[in-house]
């Protein structure tokens, strides 16, 4: 070959050449990672105009290169051509090399394929140029180019698909790889021209100034659009990445939204909607006769103990293991947290109703194993309502509702058991459900009130004070007893209001009484261990009986011996801001609990009430009753405390109580409780001794 040789030219065909490398280089991968029709579309359609463009550019720079002169123009028609089938060779690339294995057969087809391409695209570039044809020469020098240029595609593909893996998308393989390529490239075109056997017209100066400026347009054009569609095609790449990422973001949020409206945050059991609706299906199946249904309402027994002695965060840790262990012996999705320490477990396709009980009696045992934590050893037993489909009820709500009947009823005969649901618990819950509501308005529509019993000196029988008693009559119940009612209160939450309400009523009573010329009597108001917990009580106490002008030491507290020394240390700081307010204080129900006479002289209470549980047994004669009582005398009046006797009914009985030294005796065989009227007329009949 003759003619002039352009540096500048011959240098930017193999730069041009191993950019067209690199783009395919960066396509593979993205047509391997997308999963979408449209976006490998879309990488197809990018991928054969750039590295069309690209070979067909490297082509053109790498002739020129070696071309003398421009003066016949260039052929339109053919150029296309030209580049068409430099097209139709980048498409084969991507074809061919776009499948999980390259098998050999398919390698050497595709290898080829693109000679079946690019030698027709170098002939017809060549004729675009207006340069002599390539003289083949019996033709064995046009076969030994299409071996090569099938070779060179086979191996070009088996690298391209070698790239088609993600682990080889780093920039440190890709570089020397594509550079390597366009200097093979360059090589193979050098060939082919040296493969022509024509002289190329000479040219001048101004002509080889012409041939670089056209080769430099051309190769700069394809270096500027390649660059700018792989750095568009990692902008997208990036692009769609993040927005995969946000959108899995989304996805997670809204999984853990859906979550946590179905599970409960602390335990991740079912929530009381997620457990309704799995209640709901099982009782589709048992109408379907797919077996027996129950359900198991569980609630902790002294869990509210836990929290307050061990903190909340114990509490919890508590919660979580009773969770653990319920989900261990029941299913998963069948047990869900309702409540505080509250839980509901969906008994589902039982063949008997007496499978139930087995299931809980195993569950109470399970149950029994202590809990550590925070390195204490804790047992949390339940107690647990058991309700069947379809008798105890035909919904979800209805059989629920019905299991925490029944759960009540557990409790309240001892807990740590299981208890099954039937009519007359509901009718009992249904009775202290109306009770609950209509102590809502007992206080103001006047139908709460107070009665007053007396008290008497043993030695001469005056009236030495009182004992005041909540009565109360229900519109509709009528006279409802002050054990149930005070329960209901306490359970409910509305004893500390009554509470308040006794205080200020007592006191208002003193008052009318001290105003109609009564002897002030000093008033004794029983205690809840609600209210002992109530904060600021004491504070609230004295403010009501100021605001009264009664004086405090006309009121006595009372409280039980087991609720006293329940927590001894705080009952006795309580008392002690009871006295420095100027309150009396008396401990009720005594002998029947666990003193501890430690405690019980710093308590430094004014009475002791002995229980009337000892007081009746004096009727039987026999001398266990006298000596306890006796021992509980010598006892106080050791301490210089004050001994009431309580229950009082027969006059054997208030005859041994003098003899064993008691100080005051209360009960039926002086006076029965009276309303604040009658009980002034039984004042009046009797002396009445003002409190020392």
């Amino acid at each position: 070959m003759n003619g002039s040789f352009h540096l500048a030219l011959a240098l930017l065909a193999p730069l041009v050449g191993a950019t067209t490398t690199y783009q395919a280089l960066d396509v593979m991968p993205r047509l391997a990672a997308s999963r979408e029709r449209w976006q490998r579309s879309a990488w197809y359609v990018v991928g054969v105009w750039m590295i069309g463009i690209g070979v067909w550019s490297q082509h053109f720079v790498g002739t020129l290169a070696r071309v003398p002169q421009l003066r016949d123009g260039l052929d339109p028609l053919l150029c296309i051509a030209s580049g068409l089938f430099a097209l139709l060779a980048a498409y084969v690339l991507l074809a061919m090399t776009d499948v999980a294995a390259l098998t050999r057969a398919r390698m050497l087809g595709g290898g080829i394929l693109l000679a079946g391409c690019v030698i027709p695209m170098h002939l017809l570039m060549i004729a675009s140029l207006h340069l002599p044809a390539v003289r083949v020469g019996a033709g064995q020098h046009l076969w030994i180019w299409c071996l090569v240029v099938a070779a060179i595609g086979a191996a070009v593909l088996r690298l391209l698909h070698a790239f088609r893996a993600r682990h080889n998308r780093s920039l440190r393989r890709r570089i020397p790889v594509a550079f390597g390529n366009a200097l093979i490239l360059a090589a193979t075109l050098h060939l082919a021209m040296r493969m022509s056997g024509e002289r190329f017209p000479g040219g001048s100066a101004g002509d080889a100034a012409a041939v670089v400026w056209v080769g430099s347009m051309i190769g700069v054009i394809a270096l500027v659009s390649m660059g700018s569609a792989i750095g568009l095609s990692e902008w997208v790449t990036r692009l769609y990445q993040r927005t995969r990422s946000l959108a899995g973001s989304l996805d997670d949020l809204h999984d853990r939204l859906r979550y946590l409206s179905t599970h409960d945050a602390l335990t991740g059991l079912p929530n009381r909607a997620t457990l309704i609706d799995r209640l709901e299906r099982a009782l589709d199946g048992a109408r379907d006769g797919r077996g027996y249904v129950a359900v198991l309402y569980i609630d902790l027994d002294g869990f509210k103990h836990i929290n307050e002695s061990l903190g909340q965060t114990a509490g919890d840790q508590v919660l979580c293991a009773v969770a653990e262990r319920l989900a261990t012996h029941l299913r998963y999705e069948s047990v869900g947290r309702v409540g505080g320490d509250e839980f509901v477990a969906v008994l589902e396709r039982m063949r008997s109703q007496d499978s139930a009980h087995r299931i809980v009696e195993r569950l109470l045992d399970a149950m029994q194993l202590p809990l550590v934590v925070g390195g204490i050893t804790l047992c949390a037993t339940p107690s647990i309502g058991v309700a069947h489909f379809p008798q105890d009820g035909d919904s979800a709500e209805a059989l629920i509702a019905h299991a925490d009947v029944a759960m009540t009823a557990a409790k309240q005969a001892g807990r740590n058991g299981y208890s099954i649901y039937d009519t007359s618990m509901r009718r009992r819950a249904e009775r202290a459900l109306a009770i609950q509501r209509g102590l809502h308005a007992a206080i103001e529509d006047g139908s709460l009130s107070l009665h007053y019993q007396s008290k008497h000196d043993s030695a001469t029988g005056a009236i030495v004070g009182a004992e005041a008693l909540a009565r109360w009559t229900h519109p509709e119940l009528g006279e409802v007893p002050p054990m149930e009612f005070i329960a209901v209160a306490e359970r409910s939450g509305q004893i500390g209001r009554i509470g308040e309400w006794v205080i200020r009523e007592a006191c208002r009573q003193i008052g009318a009484w001290r105003g109609q010329g009564m002897v002030s009597l000093r008033i004794a108001i029983n205690l809840s261990p609600l209210q002992l917990n109530q904060p600021g009580f004491v504070d609230t106490a004295a403010r009501i009986v100021a605001e009264a002008g009664v004086a405090p030491a006309l009121i006595l507290f009372e409280v039980t011996e087991s609720i006293a020394m329940e927590n001894a240390e705080r009952t006795r700081l309580m008392l002690r801001d009871f006295r420095e307010r100027g309150f009396e204080f008396a401990i009720d129900d005594f002998g029947t609990g666990y003193s501890s006479l430690a405690y019980l002289q710093k308590f430094q209470v004014r009475q002791l009430k002995i229980d009337r549980f000892f007081v009746q047994a004096l009727d039987e004669g026999g001398p266990e009753a006298r000596a306890i009582i006796a021992a509980i005398i010598d006892l106080a009046h050791t301490l210089a405390i004050e001994v009431v006797a309580e229950g009082v009914e027969t006059q054997l009985q208030a005859s041994v109580l003098r003899t064993l030294g008691c100080d005051q005796l209360q009960g039926y065989h002086f006076s029965r409780p009276l309303p604040p009227e009658e009980f002034e007329r039984h004042c009046r009949t009797l002396p009445v001794l003002a409190p020392a």
